[in-house]
């Protein structure tokens, strides 16, 4: 997926640990199958895992997450992870990594979730938008929307042929003309797609990999309506969060551009993300179309 990336196995997993944390040395340690693109998880006896980032930006979050994890868990109704242990480089492996809690669930399929998984997200993200924000990091999608505006039609230029462009782009360009936040930045997870969060007779168990976190326009967080909602429980989500025309104008942009985006990277190399993808963009183009059609 990635040209830079670092490889791993269980082998790396049980030497790292031998020689940081010999108490976790003994446990058996199993790879988790995953699509995800930054790190590699192991299941580590039946009540942690460890996670090794694939590639350095990866690293650079396991500070942060050993930092504000712990401080937001106390503020969050539902599970997080929660890092033991921050181990070093070594045995040839060239990152910072975590040994943290074990957390059950399954990962949801994109747009699958009902008014019960809705009514949660909504208010995961609004209990993570009232945390004290001083000191907190900048989000990795922190930027005001219109500064995605270049990488954005770069890929739609790259999709031409592969969806509707014209169509796409018409709603990036309603998103950029719609207004700003009107408040500071908030708390937002930054990420809340179906391989980010885990779920148990459809409703929200926990909600994983932080490496997004920080502060930033509280829209990037209702990239959740389209990622894991359909239609009508998305209505649902965005009445529980009280988003208004422009906050959702925004949320919508941000969900299409993030989506262009990995199609583009991942349209050959992660076949789950380039599918995930495909969905939320049909899902806004659907949606745009009725409201169009609606007048």
């Amino acid at each position: 997926m990635h040209a830079d990336r670092t490889d791993t196995d269980e082998a790396l997993v049980r030497r790292l640990l031998a020689a940081q944390f010999p108490d976790w040395a003994d446990l058996p340690v199993e790879r988790v199958g995953s699509h995800g693109t930054v790190n590699a998880v192991y299941r580590l006896g039946t009540d942690l895992a460890v996670r090794l980032p694939r590639v350095e930006g990866g690293s650079k979050d396991v500070a942060a997450e050993h930092r504000w994890l712990p401080r937001l868990a106390e503020r969050l109704p539902f599970a997080i992870p929660f890092p033991l242990a921050e181990g070093v480089p070594a045995e040839g492996y060239p990152w910072s990594w975590s040994v943290c809690r074990w957390i059950d669930g399954d990962n949801p399929a994109v747009g699958s979730g009902g008014p019960g998984l809705a009514a949660d997200i909504a208010e995961f993200v609004l209990a993570l938008r009232r945390v004290d924000t001083t000191d907190a990091p900048p989000a990795y999608r922190g930027e005001p929307i219109a500064a995605r505006d270049t990488a954005t039609r770069g890929a739609l230029d790259a999709l031409h042929g592969v969806i509707d462009t014209a169509r796409a782009a018409a709603v990036w360009s309603d998103a950029l003309g719609a207004p700003g936040p009107q408040g500071p930045p908030v708390w937002v997870h930054g990420d809340l797609q179906p391989g980010n969060v885990l779920v148990s007779g459809g409703r929200l168990g926990a909600v994983i990999d932080f490496g997004c976190m920080g502060r930033a326009d509280p829209a990037v967080d209702l990239i959740a309506g389209w990622y894991l909602l359909p239609a009508g429980p998305r209505r649902h989500f965005r009445t529980r969060v009280g988003a208004d025309a422009a906050e959702w104008a925004r949320a919508r942009g941000w969900a299409l551009s993030i989506a262009l985006m990995e199609l583009s990277y991942y349209r050959t190399s992660n076949q789950v993300m380039a599918s995930t993808a495909r969905h939320v963009i049909g899902e806004i183009l659907e949606e745009t179309g009725r409201a169009g059609s609606a007048g």
